[in-house]
């Protein structure tokens, strides 16, 4: 699955059939795919919140302490691989409006596929300054943004009107998704498991 990287970059159309007629079973695209991709932005936010620290403005660096950064890590790695599962259910069950009948587990590939730049871009957090993560975080949300509009009536086989209502809905319910992380974050947070700074 991991050929797909490349391609979804330099030829996402084409790539989008050929993606479409693979029909992997869930548990070997997550074992090849979501679980190898979604650990990018988890370890190399562990690696840069331990290493070179949290850098804002001109402050000194905010670095955390490796047990913290290890439990943060991993409860958003957690939240990712959770994230696509929930977004390959929506576009699953709502397939049926637009009498199509993809398998859940080719709801599962595309929601991974979609997300592949959101992976990515987890390459930043190596350096988690302030800027840098807004500009490769926007990036990589716009093209992930494209993917979806492009991909899925490709994908579904929809003509343009039906692909671009699909893809405006699975978008929304994406929003959804991770405003939801956020707020499940503030509240974990404000039970005392918050980030722990290293002190030096």
């Amino acid at each position: 699955m991991m050929h797909h990287v490349v391609g979804l970059f330099t030829h996402p159309d084409r790539e989008w059939r050929q993606i479409r007629n693979e029909h992997e079973s869930i548990s070997h695209l997550y074992f090849t795919h979501t679980v190898l991709l979604a650990a990018i932005p988890a370890v190399s936010a562990f690696i840069g919140t331990t290493q070179s620290g949290w850098v804002i403005g001109s402050r000194a660096p905010m670095v955390l302490t490796p047990h913290s950064a290890a439990w943060m890590a991993s409860m958003s790695y957690l939240a990712m691989l959770g994230g696509v599962a929930v977004m390959g259910l929506f576009i699953h069950w709502m397939a049926r409006s637009y009498d199509r009948l993809p398998s859940m587990a080719d709801s599962v590939a595309f929601a991974t596929h979609t997300a592949t730049p959101l992976f990515l871009g987890g390459v930043a957090a190596l350096y988690p300054h302030l800027w840098l993560g807004m500009f490769v975080g926007m990036a990589a949300i716009a093209y992930t943004v494209y993917l979806l509009y492009v991909g899925l009536p490709t994908f579904m086989s929809l003509n343009e009107e039906e692909g671009f209502l699909f893809s405006s809905s699975v978008l929304a319910v994406g929003l959804i998704v991770l405003v939801t992380l956020i707020a499940l974050c503030v509240i974990i947070w404000g039970l005392g498991v918050g980030p722990v700074y290293s002190i030096e």
